[in-house]
């Protein structure tokens, strides 16, 4: 290869690195407009608008607040995804109990499954009140900030648990619990219930959860379901009556899955 036909190659594959770096922290802080998401990744505006047309044109990325031009995810890489995981029975046999859970709480929930550190939103039903919550499918969220990662913290290991908290448990409100002992008592707390709450705005502000975790056949984490709704909503619903159902709910579903 001559060095033109090099340097040429060396110059593709940077652009590929680019768009796919793109797409991953549009992932994470969607919805996120251009002059952010520069600041972020420590790219050039025009690079960073180049790879979200780019992005835009395949089917990957949409804009999702025209007068903002705020950028978010398809459900086109969130299928890929899944299918490469294997997380499409998953959400097939999960799919009737959300809408059950929804129909009892007329409150959002959703499932999250694990990715390294975080947890990727999987699959949502919208909830049925007036005012409500909502997480775009493929939002990436951190597992000590969220009561579903709480709650998949509660079925790990001692030995899982400490690799979470051995990472920097980074702030997103002025409530995240970020220090060892705060999240030790969420997840301990998790354990005794059976389900856990975040009830402060942990990872968005006035954003309440309440999960359970989804196991497999060997008692591991597979994922977390949760009823989302707004920290004023729970005020007026019974906590541990929904902190039952979504256990219950997360049970029915990890039974199912035992059986494929």
């Amino acid at each position: 290869m001559s060095q033109q036909e090099t340097s040429k190659a060396g110059g593709a594959m940077g652009s590929v690195a680019s768009t796919f770096r793109v797409l991953e922290e549009v992932a994470r802080r969607q919805p996120i407009g251009l002059r952010e998401l520069a600041r972020h990744l420590d790219m050039p505006k025009s690079t960073v608008h180049r790879c979200l047309v780019s992005l835009r044109e395949v089917g990957w990325l949409y804009v999702v607040d025209p007068e903002r031009a705020r950028w978010g995810v398809t459900s086109k890489p969130l299928a890929i995804g899944l299918a490469a995981a294997g997380h499409i029975n998953l959400r097939d046999v999960a799919d009737a109990h959300l809408e059950d859970l929804r129909a009892a709480t007329k409150e959002t929930v959703h499932m999250s499954v694990r990715e390294g550190y975080t947890l990727v939103l999987l699959v949502r039903k919208d909830g049925l009140q007036a005012i409500r919550t909502f997480i775009a499918l493929g939002t990436k969220v951190p597992i000590h900030a969220t009561s579903s990662g709480i709650a998949v913290m509660s079925r790990m290991s001692a030995e899982e648990v400490e690799t979470v908290l051995d990472r920097s448990l980074e702030k997103y409100t002025d409530a995240t619990p970020v220090s060892r002992e705060t999240v030790l008592a969420e997840v301990e707390r998790a354990r005794e219930l059976g389900y856990a709450v975040n009830g402060a705005g942990w990872c968005r502000p006035e954003v309440a959860g309440i999960s359970a975790a989804v196991v497999g056949g060997g008692g591991q984490p597979l994922a977390a379901l949760t009823i989302s709704l707004p920290v004023n909503h729970l005020q007026v619903v019974d906590v541990a009556a929904f902190g039952q159902l979504v256990a219950e709910t997360a049970g029915a579903i990890s039974k199912d899955l035992q059986h494929l």
